[in-house]
């Protein structure tokens, strides 16, 4: 049984099966099998964007099939070649806020397969290696909009899928409204998001 990360093979790829066995209290992400140790507790900042996403969003989700999550919750993206056994999945990331509307994707344990909507929010720690892996995940695993928001700059990049390939929408800025892609007549307030 591993109960400190230290235990671990940084230099091995893991599965799901061997990260339900880890026991211990970092935060880690597998990005196709290999363990990235994420930032301990997120700044207040990151904090208070997540939160009014999380509230615009869910606010506009009720009565809809779709939910929102909000950090900790395990995203199993799936190879499209293997299967969906836990030895067999080798992506387990940790989104700030996604969003599901395919209830089959759904489980106890969080999420099987891409979120319809990722959102990221950038903090001091993320690297440039670790956020160019997760955009390549996301895009390659289906993941239909992907925003990236930068708190220091009061901006957010919005990037769709089109033709399974990423294509940036804009970068919006404090005071604007971003239209939000998956969802006809739904737009996002950058002021609300950015006050602090």
């Amino acid at each position: 049984m591993v109960t400190s990360f230290d235990q671990l093979d940084l230099n091995k790829q893991y599965t799901y099966a061997d990260y339900m066995t880890w026991q211990f209290s970092d935060r880690v992400e597998l990005i196709k099998g290999w363990v990235h140790k994420m930032s301990p507790a997120p700044m207040r900042t990151h904090q208070d964007i997540s939160l009014q996403l999380s509230i615009k969003i869910g606010t506009y989700l009720q009565q809809k099939s779709c939910k929102v999550y909000a950090a900790p919750f395990d995203v199993r993206l799936v190879n499209k070649r293997k299967s969906t056994a836990d030895k067999e999945i080798t992506s387990v990331v940790k989104p700030d806020i996604c969003v599901i509307c395919d209830p089959s994707k759904l489980d106890a344990r969080g999420c099987i397969g891409a979120p319809d909507w990722i959102i990221e929010i950038l903090s001091p720690g993320n690297t440039k290696t670790e956020m160019k892996k997760k955009y390549e995940l996301y895009e390659e695993n289906g993941v239909k909009e992907y925003w990236v928001v930068f708190p220091e700059y009061l901006q957010i990049q919005v990037y769709t899928l089109i033709q399974e390939k990423y294509a940036l929408q804009s970068t919006y800025y404090n005071d604007e409204k971003i239209p939000v892609g998956i969802f006809d007549g739904f737009f996002i307030d950058t002021s609300e998001i950015f006050q602090h």
